[in-house]
């Protein structure tokens, strides 16, 4: 008869295996996946720092050296890029504010009435290519004289943030049990009450979120500012597709531009990565 001591040493033994390889094989898993974006990363970053002759050199030259500045200095010096910087912060921002005022409320609306029609409904409008709604808005701006302006831009940017954030603040009133908002009716308060110091504040990872995700569509959309910009009033992904040149592709320049571009949500991605998953995560949870 087997010792019970040295059959539960046995499983432990075991189970520890199966816990190691597990986590080995979700971390291979990871490296798989999120490596090609870090290599491309990389490289974007050396084309930055390299000089024209280093950029075009064979064998490719991956570490500069000496690593320079230039590129940078020539993208603000010759391209306008702080303007353009200020134009998508103006744009991204009031497409965010916008959305955040007119969605959270309408999600609450929709969540409490199940209107399961008007979901699926916004869930069509945040599905539709972004340049389905491009020819008529372009035809209503050409008539109220916008075309060319900021303002053009941030209320076509509201086709991006509205239907992600309503779509998102959706599922999370859904999970804010509705008893709550009963209670505080009884206790008299009124509907804008319990809405405002019950069921948003309850909500908040949803709203976070919901922000943090319209921001990052909103940064990186190209179609709009490229057909309704100006010259002056163009956002930061067609100022870099405006770099391209027939007489001369400098990678150096165009790198470093990118990477403007990029470094924004990257930043916000990272330092809010616990709010998203936290907020997420919440967002799936929902009471039977």
């Amino acid at each position: 008869m087997a010792d019970p001591l040295v059959s539960q040493s046995m499983f432990g033994a075991v189970g520890v295996r199966r816990s190691w390889g597990s986590r080995l094989g979700l971390w291979i898993s990871v490296l798989f996946l999120v490596s090609p974006a870090i290599l491309v990363f990389l490289w974007m970053l050396s084309l930055s720092l390299k000089n024209d002759i280093d950029n075009v050199a064979f064998p490719p030259v991956f570490i500069p050296q000496p690593p320079t500045l230039a590129n940078y200095v020539d993208v603000f010096d010759k391209n306008k890029m702080l303007q353009y910087f200020w134009n998508s912060v103006l744009v991204t921002g009031g497409a965010v504010l916008v959305g955040l005022l007119v969605g959270v409320p309408a999600g609450y609306g929709i969540a409490r009435a199940k209107a399961h029609r008007t979901a699926i409904l916004i869930l069509i409008a945040r599905m539709t290519p972004a340049l389905s709604y491009l020819i008529p808005l372009f035809l209503l701006f050409q008539v109220l004289n916008l075309v060319g302006t900021i303002w053009a831009l941030v209320i076509t940017h509201l086709v991006i943030t509205v239907p992600i954030i309503v779509w998102i603040m959706i599922g999370y009133f859904e999970g804010v049990p509705q008893e709550l908002e009963d209670a505080a009716l009884v206790d008299g308060a009124t509907s804008w009450q319990s809405f405002r110091h019950i069921a948003l504040p309850l909500a908040r990872p949803g709203i976070v979120v919901g922000g943090i995700l319209a921001f990052i569509f909103s940064w990186n959309n190209f179609i709009f500012s490229v057909v309704l910009g100006g010259k002056n009033t163009r956002t930061l992904p067609s100022a870099v597709y405006n770099m391209l040149t027939f007489e001369q592709l400098s990678w150096g320049p165009l790198a470093a531009a990118a990477l403007l571009v990029t470094l924004p949500v990257l930043l916000v991605t990272v330092i809010a990565q616990r709010e998203i998953v936290a907020g997420l995560s919440a967002g799936g949870l929902k009471d039977g």
